[in-house]
């Protein structure tokens, strides 16, 4: 068994270790750093310098020689272990690195140490710092090293002189230089300072927490350990108060004027040779997006666009920017799609969903996706709009000069396929050291039903439509921002795993789910509960109707986080077509999860008390007539195991049978131990077989 399919999934963190992630290019067209484990069994990851020149690969970051050979024994700062946990990095070593201008500098963390490694020259150095790093970032010219350490924003030369403090905190519960809970876990903002273009100031984002209620997560397992309090600002509550601030190396420090009362939410700063600071905010309810420049000498802010929705205005990943002429891009909502707009005028057209842009420069580098949401592609949008990505799949790039690295995820191939081109021109590859699972899933893709959901069934190997009924397993996520159907292999590998413990595996990306438009994403808007089970119990049927072996009388649902929720929705409120679920840390009571996620779908919960009792679970424990698993991290400080626990306690009082399986230590994240990850899924299928009556 040490060998099997599940223990190598779990060893290799889902294929992915080996694969080449984190590019960056260097402006002069010579180098790309990129970040890699040595194999597809090492969860530690090193920093890679690829000389275009040559071709030649070498080991600018290495861990264990850096850390003298502990490198599997990091000893990480609470801090850096909470921004893994939000970012759900499971990785270990340089698992991120930021760089000057020219590509040449990098700084990285290990262990809460800092170096710096010259891209040219090849090397790396500790330098002396204050304990616990986080979040190391050199300035543009190459001069400085800016860390968090303690709650303070610091810097340090390059070569060492000068560690001191540019930003404190006034007391406890306050921070400089750190993203807040919500935006690293819902805004997709990791980072809390940013450097001016010529190094001599910094942008700090100030976090006051004294608002936000707290919350004690304990782990039962071992009493005498103290509990983790946590600042959790849960629908409807007090959020953690952002402020920004101008700070100097001089010592010269501004106050910016963000009128936070109005827009309290700080999504984004850009600052770049192109023009003065921007900052993108948005309004509590998040109907208002508003982008601003900021004067760095005064801290005055002037509005240069202002978005608004009935419903939420989307955030797109890395706008807004300046073109390096002093254009303004961003990306605005027009006739259903994101399109991006520079200087005023939109560049790309109706018919492209827009969902991130890569890069600015004369031109946009952005991902988008055309008719077919399960393929995503990279465009270059300036006059005209040019496809680079040429092969069906999900692609990626990064970009600086003439040279873009093309990243190509395929129904054809495990891993990725990485091309570095020269305009047009490939120029070299960077390879994959992951590990090739053996599996090629008995895949079928489907459009279904009247609203065209996009659906896949996997199979048993060597099954055959038409040879026979199977017992059916959804295993859906179902919910905003995340996608199951893709075109890339490596999406359906576990899936092929359940499928062959003798199930016809179906997955179904209903409406909420991106890349089909913005009308498609807002349908959930106060109904999480009757849009996304709906669009699950009617994919189920499509399928069922152009795929007869799809056996309706016995059919099982399985999820995790929101497709934890779904899962459990599915059987209190249509036991008519579930007939058992796998609730994995699920949302049960909204009123529990945070403010920004929360609230964008839902409203605010003083407002509309009934959407939320209407989409929470605890008021349906009575209906109950089917089996239902529930499981939780007890050390979950997303979902916290309370949902699972109040669930629990109100299908007791109800009388109605049902497991809890609670997972000592475990949070957001499934298992990483390859033998508990292995047992923690055969659990689960010998549950299933039981619940549903399938022998094996």
């Amino acid at each position: 068994m040490t060998n099997s399919f599940l223990r190598l999934q779990a060893r290799t963190q889902r294929f992915t270790l080996g694969t080449p992630r984190g590019f960056q290019v260097s402006p002069d067209g010579e180098r790309v750093l990129f970040l890699r484990s040595a194999s597809g069994e090492d969860r530690q990851h090193i920093l890679w310098r690829l000389d275009l020149a040559t071709g030649q690969e070498t080991r600018l970051g290495d861990p264990a020689r850096l850390l003298d050979g502990s490198a599997g024994d990091e000893e990480l700062p609470p801090e850096e272990r909470a921004r893994r946990e939000r970012s759900r990095e499971q990785g270990g070593g340089v698992v991120g690195n930021a760089t000057d201008a020219a590509v040449r500098i990098a700084a990285f963390a290990l262990s809460g140490r800092l170096f710096v490694a010259d891209a040219v020259t090849g090397d790396a150095r500790e330098l002396p710092t204050a304990p616990g790093v986080i979040d190391p970032r050199p300035d543009p010219t190459g001069t400085h090293v800016a860390y968090v350490s303690q709650d303070a924003l610091r810097v340090v030369g390059v070569d060492g002189t000068g560690d001191r403090a540019l930003a404190e905190p006034d007391g406890p519960d306050r921070a400089c230089g750190v993203a807040e809970f919500i935006a690293a876990e819902e805004m997709g903002r990791a980072r809390g300072y940013w450097w001016s273009p010529d190094g001599e100031r910094l942008l700090v984002a100030v976090t006051d927490r004294r608002p936000v209620r707290r919350w004690h997560i304990a782990d039962p397992a071992n009493p005498e350990a103290a509990p983790n309090v946590v600042a959790y600002p849960a629908a409807g509550t007090d959020n953690v108060e952002v402020r920004l601030v101008l700070v100097g190396l001089d010592g010269t420090r501004v106050d910016v004027d963000l009128e936070t009362d109005v827009l309290p939410y700080l999504v984004t700063v850009h600052w770049s040779t192109g023009g003065p600071p921007l900052v993108l905010l948005q309004s509590r309810d998040q109907r208002r997006t508003q982008i601003r420049s900021v004067d760095p000498d005064t801290g005055a802010t002037e509005l240069l666009a202002e978005h608004t929705d009935e419903r939420w205005v989307e955030i797109v990943p890395g706008v807004p920017a300046w073109t390096p002429d002093g254009r303004l891009v961003h990306v605005s909502t027009s006739e259903g799609v994101n399109r991006v707009v520079v200087d005023g005028k939109e560049i790309t057209p109706p018919d492209l969903h827009v969902r991130a842009v890569l890069d600015v420069a004369d031109d946009v580098l952005c991902t988008a996706s055309e008719q077919d949401p399960t393929q995503v592609h990279v465009y270059r949008a300036g006059d005209t709009v040019t496809r680079m990505s040429t092969s069906d799949g999900v692609h990626g790039a990064a970009r600086a000069g003439e040279v873009t690295v093309l990243s190509s995820w395929s129904l054809q191939h495990s891993g990725p396929v990485v091309r570095v081109l020269r305009g047009d021109t490939e120029v070299a590859r960077v390879d994959s050291h992951a590990v090739d699972p053996g599996v090629v899933p008995n895949l079928h893709l489907f459009t279904l039903g009247e609203r065209r959901l996009r659906a896949a069934v996997v199979y048993p190997t060597g099954h055959v439509p038409g040879s026979g009924k199977l017992p059916v397993l959804l295993d859906p996520y179902g919910g905003p921002h995340a996608q199951r159907v893709l075109a890339s292999r490596n999406a359906y590998l576990g899936p092929q795993w359940l499928a062959d413990q003798g199930f016809a595996v179906l997955i179904a990306d209903g409406r909420g789910t991106p890349g089909r438009g913005t009308d498609w994403e807002r349908a959930i808007a106060f109904d999480f509960a009757g849009v996304t089970l709906d669009d699950q119990v009617d994919a189920l049927h499509a399928a069922a109707e152009e795929h007869p072996d799809l056996d309706l009388s016995t059919v099982a649902i399985r999820g995790w986080s929101y497709g934890g929720y779904l899962s459990a929705l599915a059987v209190l409120r249509r036991p008519d077509v579930f007939h058992a679920a796998i609730a994995g840390a699920p949302v049960t009571d909204w009123r529990l999860y945070d403010t920004h996620y929360t609230e964008r779908y839902l409203g605010h919960p003083n407002e509309h008390p009934d959407v939320y009792t209407r989409n929470s679970l605890i008021d349906d424990a009575p209906n109950l007539r089917r089996p239902l698993l529930i499981i939780h991290g007890l050390a979950d400080d997303n979902v916290v195991v309370a949902h699972s626990v109040r669930l629990s306690a109100a299908l007791v009082a109800a009388g109605r049978p049902h497991a809890l399986l609670p997972l000592p230590g475990v949070t957001h994240m499934t298992p990483q131990d390859d033998e508990v990850a292995e047992n923690f899924m055969l659990m689960q299928v010998e549950w299933l077989r039981d619940a549903l009556g399938v022998a094996k």
